[in-house]
């Protein structure tokens, strides 16, 4: 490898580990905020749903500081429609305060991140890290880089290694499906039926959440394809691809329906897609049913 290639993978080394630290230090400042802006915006996302002031403060956070880092070029995040742009070689997408819905009955909440090598909308393939924040009893954060997964403790904005090694268990306990019984086609409908008997529901309105219990206990959690969204809910490119790099990092799998997340890319900034992510056996259930 030449010298340049050398300084480069370096230099985006340096960049993956100020942003993640820069994450970690904000998460301060985001807790407060959950607590001081409560009500409503009276605005809307790019994807159509209600935004809460704290959705935007979070997001105002977040873009301030990230960009600020000499490495980062942009910034993406699911509450604003356009990428903001800087100099740099990495790019930023965000979903900065996930589950805000959960904010009135004071239920979890995080924020969701993934460091890109090549400017969104992008495949998931280039994701060089990944990882989420839970503002619970206490603030961890999950972190997914180099194909390892780390878990921390935030204290004052400061991490604290907790776990060096996340993996999956090998016999799955919880699950967790959105949507509504309702709402999901008859052959997921099928298929959640054979797994509800099998594992204990775990669902919290929150992927920051969901995805924590399948980390810690094995499982799987998806929001599918439903019958009036085919499309999915999740937002590919804040949530599904960050969250898929984590849960296959950690040694499971990740599925649009069809075939690996990190696989696809979404076709515009904003786009949905159908969830699926959980121990290897139960995504290949899944996808063998649904698609």
């Amino acid at each position: 490898m030449s010298k340049s290639l050398n300084t480069s993978a370096s230099e985006s080394e340096q960049t993956v580990a100020q942003v993640i630290d820069t994450i970690a230090a904000t998460t301060p400042d985001v807790r407060h905020a959950v607590a001081e802006y409560r009500g409503q915006s009276n605005s809307v996302n790019p994807s159509g749903d209600d935004q809460l002031a704290a959705d935007l403060r979070a997001d105002e956070l977040f873009e301030q500081r990230l960009l600020d880092i000499d490495g980062v070029a942009t910034y993406a995040s699911e509450e604003r429609a356009d990428v903001e742009t800087t100099d740099g070689r990495l790019h930023v997408a965000m979903d900065p305060l996930d589950g805000s819905s959960n904010l009135e009955p004071n239920s979890g909440m995080g924020t969701i991140f993934g460091v890109y090598s090549e400017r969104p909308p992008t495949a998931g393939t280039n994701l060089l890290a990944s990882g989420f924040v839970i503002y619970g009893p206490i603030t961890s954060m999950v972190v997914a880089r180099n194909d390892q997964v780390r878990e921390y403790i935030l204290e004052d904005g400061d991490k604290r290694l907790v776990d060096d090694d996340v993996t999956l268990p090998e016999e799955p306990t919880v699950f967790g499906f959105g949507g509504g019984v309702d709402s999901w086609t008859d052959d997921f409908e099928s298929v959640a039926e054979e797994i509800r008997y099998e594992l204990k529901l775990r669902y919290g309105g929150a992927m920051v959440a969901d995805i924590n219990q399948v980390l810690t206990y094995g499982g799987v959690f998806s929001y599918p394809e439903l019958q009036s969204r085919p499309e999915g809910k999740l937002r590919h490119q804040f949530e599904g691809h960050p969250m898929a790099y984590i849960v296959e990092s950690a040694g499971g799998r990740s599925s649009d329906g069809a075939q690996s997340l990190l696989e696809t890319a979404p076709d515009e900034l904003h786009s949905r897609t159908p969830l699926y992510l959980g121990n290897a056996d139960l995504i290949d259930r899944i996808e063998s049913t649904v698609n």
